[in-house]
């Protein structure tokens, strides 16, 4: 191993017959800058337009506020991006992220905001390349040299001067070959997951339709407010804030919700297993909650209980959606300053219930083997990219070697 200072913060050593090289060199050409134009509504008669904003933490193409831009042919050749691209961030918050150009996502031009460094492709590997962007020691790296007086970021010939620790063309390939393994295994989870979700909010919708069948059976449905399957909590007592629910962490389970750093005590409201939590305060009015542990929140929390043959479950999912929040927000809030839910208005919530309460609990676990599937696979893709990453770190050093 031969012991060589990459970067200011970083001393790293690298295997014999690797090198450090400047970005630069690791390019056809200079670094380039985007085109300086503004971005239009999406339209098919203009190419798509990839800016800062397009791009993820995690170095993809959010296509999802699709946008256009209006050039001429001649500068669409010009700052299209090809495959072996990469575009990086060059100022604000974003600066440092990075996108490795696929030819999935179709023709795109890079905006002024974006610095292209095109891989040369019969030295090295665009993904190799890519994933030095992503590393510990890149984003110490960026860190580092963003740190100006204002906005932070980075030029063209900074980036040309990050030193990337580079192996032998075959290993990159290997290496390359063995992230993207990584990458696809991640992805596909993903798209899964985004199925999984799409099953269960259509069983939600058909819930809150009425709609919603068992073996093919249609049901019997009450439509009633909610105040007349469920109740309010009004009562405030002393209690240990331990277990301590606020408007800024719910929606997260028990072992997510740290003590609250303070009083031992305070004035609140007791909640017991099972009820709903409703955050009852903007800007967090659309945070219901189902508990799954007893504790005691905060008076912005409205803690609702269901009543005797109403599934405390069905009810959450009753109310965790768009229609109920749109209800509350449309003509159920309270104030100037800080605007609260009217609790009366709420109880008047029209809900469709099935009558046959055993039918109730069926449609309720059904809809939570949903949740707890996704969460279980929430959990195995969180897991392996905690794996890439330190695979990443790991390989693209050369701290660990694949056969070649």
């Amino acid at each position: 191993m031969v012991t060589a200072n990459i970067d200011p913060l970083m001393a790293v050593d690298i295997p014999h017959g690797w090198d450090l090289i400047p970005l630069g060199k690791c390019v056809s050409g200079k670094l380039s800058y985007g085109v300086n134009a503004p971005a239009i509504p999406y339209n098919r008669c203009h190419p798509c337009y990839i800016r800062i904003t397009d791009i993820t933490e995690d170095g993809q193409y959010d296509d999802s506020d699709k946008k256009s831009v209006a050039i001429t042919s001649e500068e669409e050749a010009m700052y299209s991006l090809k495959v072996g691209d990469i575009v990086l961030a060059r100022t604000g918050a974003s600066t440092g992220k990075s996108y490795l150009y696929s030819e999935k996502d179709g023709i795109l031009v890079y905006a002024g905001f974006l610095i292209k460094a095109a891989v040369d492709m019969q030295s090295h590997n665009p993904r190799f390349i890519f994933g030095q962007l992503r590393t510990r020691r890149y984003w110490n790296w960026v860190a580092a040299t963003s740190m100006r007086s204002g906005q932070p970021g980075i030029n063209g010939k900074e980036y040309a001067a990050f030193l990337i620790p580079i192996a032998p063309k075959k290993e990159q390939d290997k290496i390359s070959e063995t992230l993207s393994a990584f990458d696809t295994y991640i992805d596909n989870l993903a798209e899964l997951i985004e199925k999984k979700r799409g099953i269960r909010d259509g069983a939600l919708e058909e819930l809150v339709n009425g709609t919603f069948a068992i073996d093919g059976q249609g049901l019997q449905w009450n439509e009633v407010e909610l105040g007349e399957v469920a109740f309010y909590k009004k009562e405030r007592v002393v209690s240990e804030r331990s277990k301590y629910v606020s408007t800024e962490n719910m929606n997260q389970n028990y072992m997510g919700i740290e003590p609250y750093q303070g009083h031992d005590k305070v004035l609140g409201c007791q909640f017991d297993r099972t009820d709903t939590l409703m955050a009852n305060i903007r800007p967090y009015l659309r945070k219901i909650w189902f508990a799954d542990f007893s504790g005691c929140c905060s008076a912005d929390v409205l803690v609702i209980k269901s009543k005797a043959g109403m599934n405390a479950l069905l009810l959450y999912y009753l109310l965790a959606n768009d229609r109920f929040v749109n209800y509350v927000m449309s003509g159920g809030v309270k104030g100037i300053k800080m605007p609260r839910g009217d609790k009366e208005y709420i109880m008047h919530y029209s809900v469709l219930v099935p009558i046959d309460e055993a039918k109730q609990t069926i449609i309720a676990n059904a809809i939570a083997a949903m949740d707890e599937e996704i969460e279980a696979l929430e959990a195995e893709r969180d897991k392996m990219i905690q794996i890439r990453e330190g695979a990443m770190d790991d390989l693209l050093t050369g701290r660990v070697r694949l056969s070649v």
